[in-house]
């Protein structure tokens, strides 16, 4: 018997992703998917309908089109569609930026959360320029209290127990054989290079580039990502010039990684925005890393689910079983 669509007010958990292997990402780290429902008159959006930790979850992905207005017309429409959302998600890639207190590395998870005056959210492109430099305008609106509430206790339960990352992507590599390009590349292939060594724009690959330049790091005792908390710069640009990444840290502070998308989403609505790190924001960024990241992305989504009662009411912290 073919299982009925659910009503549209049923699904209380809103998924945004940029590109479509983000979004296959998270759809492919479904327990299950759910029938679609009819598109209602003025909505643009295709939606994947499903659960995720007995959560109903509506996953979106922007029309090909990255930045931020594609993302808040996204997020309105689908506010629109489904009106109990209660708990919104923006999950994808960005460019991390490792530091002597932030052992970032590719395949890591940044879990935007408040620092200081912003909401774990900054949109680095908006202000105006002064006699003393750039001046930041505005704050994003930080997640709901229940959702910082359960990242903390998901930050906490790391401290004595690994994150579930690699149970969870192992289990979506086994649904399809396509999806093994998800599978996590050599850890070798993560090089960072030093901040004032640019790559060679007439070289496709980081083949010749000077080894002398690479950071030495220790290496980790596993090869699955850590995951960082803290805060996100969003604009409209990608960064991959660390000159330009260092500018805008001196004018924002503490930043973690950098996307694109996740500041036109949150002018419109608060979500939490989780990015697998995919590179390093410098003129050394490739794609290799970037479908791993999607899915260490995805499955950090899930597991902090599992910290919030799935009931509509009243909403409960959980403890994972």
């Amino acid at each position: 018997m073919q299982e009925r669509p659910r009503a549209y007010d049923s699904y209380t958990v809103a998924v945004v992703c940029a590109i479509e292997f983000e979004m296959s990402a998270v759809r492919y780290m479904l327990d299950r998917e759910h029938p679609n429902l009819p598109t209602k008159e003025g909505d643009s959006n295709i939606y994947v309908l499903g659960e995720l930790n007995g959560h109903d979850v509506v996953l979106a992905c922007l029309p090909g089109s990255q930045g931020k207005g594609a993302a808040a017309t996204v997020a309105t429409n689908m506010a629109r569609t489904f009106p109990s959302i209660s708990w919104r998600f923006f999950v994808g890639i960005g460019g991390g930026v490792p530091s002597k207190k932030h052992d970032i590395r590719l395949g890591d998870v940044v879990v935007s959360m408040p620092e200081g005056q912003y909401g774990g959210v900054v949109q680095y492109d908006l202000g105006k320029e002064t006699d003393d430099g750039f001046v930041l305008k505005g704050f994003l609106s930080p997640p709901p209290p229940l959702l910082r509430s359960a990242v903390v206790r998901m930050q906490s339960d790391h401290l004595v127990s690994e994150n579930r990352a690699e149970e969870f992507l192992s289990a979506m590599l086994q649904r399809g054989r396509r999806l093994s390009v998800y599978q996590r590349p050599p850890s070798n292939s993560d090089i960072l290079f030093h901040a004032d060594y640019s790559h060679d724009p007439s070289s496709a690959t980081c083949e010749t580039c000077d080894g002398q330049k690479r950071v030495r790091r220790t290496p980790r005792e596993f090869d699955g990502p850590e995951i960082h908390y803290g805060l996100i710069a969003s604009g409209d640009r990608v960064v991959k010039s660390t000159v330009k990444r260092d500018e805008i840290i001196r004018n924002v502070g503490d930043v973690l990684c950098f996307e694109m998308e996740a500041a036109g989403l949150m002018a419109e609505f608060p979500y939490i925005v989780i990015c697998g790190i995919s590179n390093y924001a410098d003129s050394h960024k490739n794609d290799d890393w970037q479908h791993y990241a999607a899915a260490t992305a995805a499955a950090c989504t899930k597991e902090l689910l599992a910290y919030i009662d799935p009931k509509p009411a009243p909403a409960v912290l959980l403890r994972p079983q």
